[in-house]
């Protein structure tokens, strides 16, 4: 990897940036002063330094966010803020993405990684990845529905569903519920209920495979994941 593209990647400025730092002999490699942007390096090697403090290379970045309602799934956009506006420039050098999506009014549990090849193996329809969502539902859930959840629904459009598990944790004019489900369609949980005569009016995602929503996460905050919990989601898309 050229040296520029390493320190730009790690967030040391850009690579106009980065071959200032060089002019200045600020960036020792292997303990001798470089000035050429152009040096191949072996990140997992070499040792670089700038100003004499170790650069320590990272390709992949893995945070857990609580996303809160009203900030959208995506890297960009024109209109509203986005999950990824929310997190510090050190993470953003990165070009992070969110794993699949939670909808604009929907909170809780999202992954944002630059790991493409983890986020294809936890969104791919054959691993059937589990994602449990806590929501209050309008009208009375009952006995009958969790049997039809565990059969699949036929949404509005006529796709059939596959079986879900759903738990009722209070039924009431404004039942409560949580209900796993190993699809990802467009608005699928809201649309499930919609197929049984009931509206969703308050979602949030618990969890996602073997990833648990850390309840100390506020709304909109967010943390590196533990070397336990990717292990667990390595495990999972294997």
């Amino acid at each position: 990897m050229r040296l520029d593209k390493l320190l730009a990647n790690m967030g040391f400025g850009s690579r106009k940036e980065v071959r200032q730092l060089l002019k200045k002999g600020a960036i020792q490699v292997q303990g001798e002063q470089v000035k050429d942007p152009a040096l191949h390096v072996d990140p997992q090697i070499d040792e670089v330094t700038i100003l004499g403090e170790r650069v320590v290379y990272r390709e992949f970045i893995y945070l857990m966010m609580h996303k809160p309602q009203g900030v959208i799934s995506a890297t960009e956009d024109t209109r509203d803020q986005t999950v990824i506006d929310l997190l510090d420039d050190e993470y953003r050098h990165f070009e992070p993405f969110p794993v699949g999506r939670l909808d604009k009014d929907t909170e809780g549990l999202l992954l944002i990684t630059n790991d493409g090849k983890l986020t294809h193996e936890l969104l791919s329809p054959k691993k059937e990845v589990p994602k449990t969502y806590y929501a209050h539902i309008e009208g009375v859930v009952s006995e009958e529905d969790i049997n039809r959840f565990a059969e699949g629904v036929t949404l509005e459009d006529g796709y059939f569903t596959k079986p879900g598990k759903l738990r009722i944790l209070k039924s009431a004019t404004i039942s409560e519920i949580e209900l796993t489900i190993t699809e990802g369609k467009f608005h699928q949980v809201k649309r499930m209920f919609e197929a049984v005569g009931k509206r969703v009016v308050y979602l949030k995602r618990l969890s996602m495979g073997p990833l648990q929503l850390d309840e100390k996460l506020l709304l909109g905050e967010y943390r590196e994941l533990t070397d336990e919990e990717l292990s667990m989601l390595r495990n999972e898309k294997g």
